[in-house]
């Protein structure tokens, strides 16, 4: 049986994957996407404790 690892592997090697992985570069390339990941990192460490 193969790993999870190893299935999305083959999966993203597929032509199905790589069509998703081309989607998100292209939403990552927008700057109001990019904005709105950036935002999210900052909420996201601001809750962060040690």
């Amino acid at each position: 049986m193969a790993t999870l690892a190893q299935r999305v592997r083959a999966f993203l090697q597929g032509p199905q994957g790589r069509r998703l992985v081309d989607q998100g570069r292209r939403q990552l390339a927008k700057p109001e996407n990019q904005r709105r990941l950036r935002d999210l990192f900052t909420k996201l460490q601001g809750k962060r404790r040690y």
